[in-house]
């Protein structure tokens, strides 16, 4: 076994390689939810298996009901004893480009900038999610092979073709591979860094839950001159109920939305709070000068760690330019949760139902439409795995690892954990300014650097159990 020094001298050395490998799998289109682009996820799946074999996994594109796996293994002959056995999860569907118009340059053609801040950006979509932050990984076991001529522990790969599109075929998937995928530990490269030079650790993932409601009053649109006053309308009712879901302090009004949410632990509040974090930056940097969430709880207890309720869009009426005075006979919301601690999806969707229909007069009807259901998560930080990935990442970055939380979902992780009974590591080299899902997203050439220096460190450590 060579010096890890020799594996990060190698990832030095051949960083104009990995950008071009980058480059290569950024410029394959593979949109999800665009059947136009279905050859190009294909292909994606092709080039990722390819690459993997090259490398010496024994990698296979597995056909799904939808895009296509990417399934790689690689056992080492003379592995460690007790090296555990662990799963890396990535996901090679981006989202689509749009607006076209909005990008500075072709959004499949990365290119190279130097930003304001100095460091050179990589400029394409999916070059950060998730392309770019799986590739760190895969070019990390490059190295390694290349120096070491093995990988220091049993590796299992699996990336996904239909994250962005809500991984339709990947229950069916793990369920029909549960006993060649169950491993020890699972590793999601899908998070992001506390800044550019802070590395952090994910140990907490918001659930959701989304909802849509749709108010019907009267059974055609009216006009308010003729009916106005005496007709019921909908978005008036509608905006009754948006208004009574929270109260002065910030609350959630919904009965028994609270149960299971419990106070963040008094060891990771003092790490949050210790933070150099601005609350006047986070908001001046949108346009805002005062948090809206609960009272008396700090804005990263509010993204992270506390529950939410937000109107996502509401439909209804005349919305064209001009003026029409009509009572429109439809006005529809829609309305999302983030969920967290040990709140259940199953609970929390007939309370807000109940909630909304008794706020529904006798005249006007509802109907409600279920748009996503996930449990929120807490990844156990007493195991082996997160400190020993945490003085691996210390180690490159020199500074402490944060472990912090996300305000988002990554609903694999809790299909992981149901599913197969593993739970996960969530190490990522984003930024949150990289603009994910918008026109010029970005991935610092840094990050992607550091990423695979940091997964080479953490692949060792773990090997070696610390």
């Amino acid at each position: 076994m060579s010096d890890i020094n020799n594996v990060l001298d190698h990832i030095d050395s051949n960083l104009e390689n990995s950008i071009s490998k980058l480059k290569d799998l950024v410029a394959i289109p593979s949109v999800s939810t665009d059947p136009a682009f279905a050859d190009n996820c294909l292909e994606a799946a092709s080039w990722l298996s390819d690459r993997l074999n090259e490398i010496g996994f024994l990698a296979s594109v597995r056909p799904t009901t939808g895009h296509p796996m990417v399934v790689a293994h690689y056992t080492p002959e003379n592995a460690i004893e007790g090296a555990p056995h662990v799963l890396f999860y990535g996901h090679y569907d981006v989202q689509p480009a749009d607006p076209l118009e909005l990008w500075e340059s072709s959004p499949f053609e990365m290119v190279r900038k130097t930003g304001e801040n100095g460091n050179e950006h990589l400029i394409a979509r999916g070059v950060h999610d998730d392309k770019g932050q799986l590739m760190t990984f895969v070019e990390a076991c490059s190295a390694l092979m290349a120096v070491e001529g093995s990988l220091p522990l049993p590796i299992t790969v699996m990336f996904e073709g239909e994250e962005e599109c809500g991984s339709p075929s990947l229950a069916k998937f793990l369920d029909d591979n549960a006993e060649e995928l169950k491993v020890d530990h699972v590793l999601v490269c899908d998070t992001n860094m506390w800044n550019e030079d802070t590395p952090a650790i994910t140990v907490q993932l918001r659930g959701m839950v989304y909802e849509e409601v749709i108010i019907t009053g009267p059974k055609m649109d009216l006009h308010s001159g003729s009916y106005g006053g005496a007709a019921r309308n909908p978005v008036r009712v509608l905006a009754k109920i948006i208004a009574d879901l929270h109260d002065d302090t910030g609350q959630i009004t919904v009965p028994g939305f609270y149960d299971g949410v419990k106070e963040l632990a008094q060891d990771l509040k003092a790490q949050w709070d210790g933070l150099d974090f601005s609350e006047a930056d986070f908001l001046g940097e949108i346009g805002l000068e005062h948090a809206a969430g609960e009272d008396g709880r700090t804005i990263l207890e509010q993204v992270w760690s506390r529950p939410t309720c937000d109107v996502n869009g509401i439909i209804s009426g005349y919305t064209g330019e001009g003026s029409k005075t009509v009572i429109p006979s439809v006005a529809s919301a829609k309305i999302s949760f983030r969920l967290v601690g040990k709140q259940d999806p199953e609970t929390i969707i007939p309370a807000f139902r109940a909630f909304v229909e008794a706020r529904v007069p006798e005249d006007c009807k509802v109907e409600f439409l279920s748009h996503s259901n996930n449990p929120p998560i807490e990844m156990p930080t007493g195991n082996q795995f997160t400190p020993i990935a945490a003085r691996a990442l210390q180690e490159e970055f020199g500074k402490p690892t944060v472990l912090m939380g996300c305000g988002g979902s990554i609903p694999i992780v809790g299909k992981f954990k149901k599913q197969l009974g593993m739970d996960s590591l969530l190490v990522g080299f984003g930024l949150v300014e990289d603009r994910i899902h918008s026109p010029n997203e970005k991935y610092e050439v840094k990050s992607f650097h550091k990423g695979m220096r940091s997964w080479a460190r953490i692949l060792k450590a773990l090997a070696a159990g610390g």
